[in-house]
């Protein structure tokens, strides 16, 4: 990728740092990177992202159960790859809108059904993130920034490799870029529109601003309003950085809009204008309308507490999605998954923010041809105030909250981190900047000691070895022009590996463990308020056998479970069968994990499985889930993930028995229903067939045949 090297006029020269001879022809420094350094660098940065993101990638097994059936199901029938729907029965689709489900059954329908199928899209979508993070990074720095100081392409070059490996041992990265969840792609499309924009500031390009919409719009499709989030930051930085009138500005942005609706609306009006009897149940709704669920459950009331239909209550002390306020992305496990940086990274931006100065925006202001300094203004904004405004939200959303949404702030603390420390060390002649680093590094110090306090051990040990290094950047740092060059470079690189070595031990534990279940998070610690695990899914709440909100085990294929995750205050809820692949084991059933399925199970309902639609009926997702990973065959999810959506209605439901489409129907214990408002029609169907046919014990599952009478 060409560098770029705008100029705000072509007679200016510039003044390299000592030490860095100038080209007498540029003024440019002329230590220039060789090729073969630059791409090799760059090969070897994120052939590592790989192998952190694939290493043992299939020890997860079926990671988020709930997820992978829907990919199962969209391998099998084009119908469900469409919808989303959990079964290629199409009784009802996941609570999301399915772009991340596309990528995954598209490498099922190449690969076959397995764990490392499921998984590999995510683990590329890691590496492509951290490719064009660097990129974007780079592009910003490559430009002349004053008359006094300039940052060489060698310098952009590193900053853009510190950003991609800053964004990648993450541990909130690291955790999501090997899980199947949708955050994996929302966060790539995050970044993509994050280099759009970067470009578009340039020249004030409305092609790239409203290509940049247009990733937004596929964030959307990924995950709905929550890609919304990162509009402000792109606003801001076009705002500030892009060379023309404020006419033109806005022209650009409403036409960007227009894009990033256009690349989103196309799926919302198909969906919502489909006849309902032609489609699946839109899961996650109370009224079968993506609308609802798309400014619902999935949207206002993420941040008011107010979802129908879900498992939590508002995120107030002793909510149970915990305390929100300024804190929470500190004193929580967001904070040992994602905050060691961001004191440094918010120090680092502040006082670069300052030192490039008004002079760079007022020339975009006034419609002149935008210099490299003002390009880097309008990076750092974009990733400075993604940052803030992202972690605001994520503080005082009261809705449904987990840890691991923080992956959304990894990209903008990397960004910023790289941004705010190559300018500030391209300006190190001046106090402020110095002060700048060596306040970021002790800041970074101090907070990662903190964090690696929780596990301890040779967490801590690194920890405090981290500080050291970054103790003595900052004494290199604050005595600047009196070392000699050699150890002035020592200080940035000990600012660099003492501020990445804990999270980077958080990463490689969170790598190197399985994580399965709905709830899952990174890293040894376990300081949050309802208590977790980084091995398994985050047992929240309190359930008996067979239902409840239980946790589940990590599990390996051909392997017992390991790596249980807790159960409320319970014992670890352990799975004893690995039948149908791996991730099929879990534990006794419950909703925010799977269930155990037993080889006697699998017989049972495969036998004469072509006869019927669904070979089995079962409350909750992740009940129905594990029941279909581990025979091939499609299950319905009686309500959907919560067991609180009205599908099928207790009419519609008979109705099928009646015409013989469905075999079995899976007890799972007292769950269903809500205590936030959603439909009880899982009890209401339950109760009619415990009335109505007779029970049967297969394994350690009650089971009924809605083929045969009471």
């Amino acid at each position: 990728m060409a560098l770029v090297t705008t100029t705000a006029s072509t007679a200016e020269t510039t003044s390299p740092q000592a030490g860095e001879p100038a080209s007498p022809a540029t003024g440019r420094s002329s230590r220039e990177l060789p090729r073969w350094v630059s791409h090799g660098s760059l090969a070897v940065t994120l052939l590592v992202v790989l192998a952190l993101y694939t290493y043992d990638l299939a020890a997860s097994g079926y990671a988020n159960s709930f997820y992978s059936a829907a990919v199962q199901a969209g391998s099998t029938s084009w119908k469900a790859f469409f919808f989303g729907s959990l079964d290629a029965g199409n009784s009802i689709t996941v609570d999301k809108t399915p772009a991340s489900l596309w990528l995954m059954a598209l490498s099922v329908r190449i690969f076959g059904l397995s764990s490392w199928s499921i998984l590999l899209p995510q683990a590329l979508l890691g590496v492509g993130s951290a490719a064009v993070l660097f990129a974007s990074v780079r592009r910003a720095l490559s430009g002349r920034l004053s008359e006094s100081w300039t940052i060489t392409p060698a310098r952009a070059h590193v900053a853009g490799l510190v950003a991609a490996l800053t964004l990648a041992l993450t541990p909130a990265a690291t955790l999501m870029f090997r899980f199947n969840n949708p955050d994996a792609l929302m966060v790539f499309c995050y970044v993509v529109a994050s280099y759009f924009t970067v470009r578009a500031t340039e020249t004030a390009s409305r092609r790239w601003l409203a290509l940049a919409g247009v990733a937004i719009g596929i964030g959307f499709l990924a995950k709905m309003l929550q890609a919304f989030v990162l509009l402000p930051s792109l606003v801001i930085a076009y705002a500030i950085a892009a060379p023309a009138s404020w006419k033109k500005k806005v022209v650009d942005l409403v036409v960007a809009f227009a894009a990033m609706v256009v690349s989103f609306g196309w799926y919302i009006a198909i969906v919502q204008l489909v006849p309902a009897s032609w489609r699946p149940y839109i899961g996650g709704s109370q009224t079968n309308s993506i609308l609802e669920l798309t400014f619902g459950y999935n949207g206002f009331g993420r941040l008011s507490g107010n979802e129908t239909g879900s498992v939590g209550g508002a995120g107030t002390i002793g909510g149970q999605w915990g305390a929100t306020g300024i804190l929470r992305m500190f004193t929580s496990e967001s904070g040992e998954m994602v905050s060691f940086l961001i004191p440094g990274a918010l120090l680092l931006a502040g006082v670069a923010f300052a030192l490039l100065g008004r002079r760079a925006y007022l020339n975009a202001l006034r419609g002149h041809e935008a210099t490299g300094e003002t390009v880097a203004l309008g990076a750092l904004s974009l990733y400075g105030s993604w940052l803030v405004v992202n972690g605001l939200v994520f503080s005082f959303m009261a809705g449904i909250y987990h840890d691991y949404y923080t992956v959304a702030l990894a990209p903008a603390i990397a960004g910023t981190v790289a941004l705010g420390g190559a300018v500030l060390w391209a300006r190190r002649s001046s106090l402020a900047a110095r002060v700048g680093l060596a306040a970021a590094a002790l800041a970074t110090a101090a907070w990662s000691v903190a964090l690696a306090t929780v596990p301890g051990g040779i967490y801590l040990a690194l920890a405090l070895g981290g500080a050291v290094a970054l103790v003595l950047a900052a004494a290199g740092f604050l005595l600047g022009t009196r070392l000699v060059p050699a150890l002035s470079r020592t200080a940035l690189g000990l600012f660099i590996a003492g501020g990445l070595i804990t999270p980077t031990a958080y990463s490689i534990q969170t790598a190197t463990t399985p994580h399965t279940g709905s709830i899952v998070t990174a890293g040894p610690a376990t300081s949050g308020l309802g208590g977790s695990s980084g091995r398994g899914g985050v047992g929240r709440f309190g359930g008996g056998a067979g239902g409840g909100f239980g946790g589940q085990a990590g599990t390996r294929t051909g392997a017992p479970p390991q790596g249980a995750g807790t159960r409320g205050l319970g014992a670890p809820n352990v799975g004893t069968g690995n039948v149908g692949g791996a991730g099929a084991g879990g534990g006794m059933g419950g909703l925010i994990n799977g269930t155990a399925v037993s080889s006697d199970m699998v017989t049972l309902l495969s036998a004469n499985a072509g006869s019927y639609t669904w070979v089995a009926a079962a409350t909750g997702a992740q009940n129905s889930a594990s029941y279909q990973l581990a025979t091939g065959h499609p299950v319905m999810a009686i309500g959907g993930f919560n067991g609180s959506d009205p599908s099928p209605t207790l009419a519609a439901f008979k109705a099928l028995v009646a015409q013989g489409r469905i075999h079995y129907y899976i007890a799972s214990g007292s769950f269903g229903g809500s205590p936030s408002g959603g439909s009880n029609v899982s009890s209401e169907i339950a109760s009619w067939v415990s009335s109505t046919f007779t029970a049967q014990t297969v394994g350690s599952a009650t089971v009924y045949d809605l083929t045969t009478g009471a």
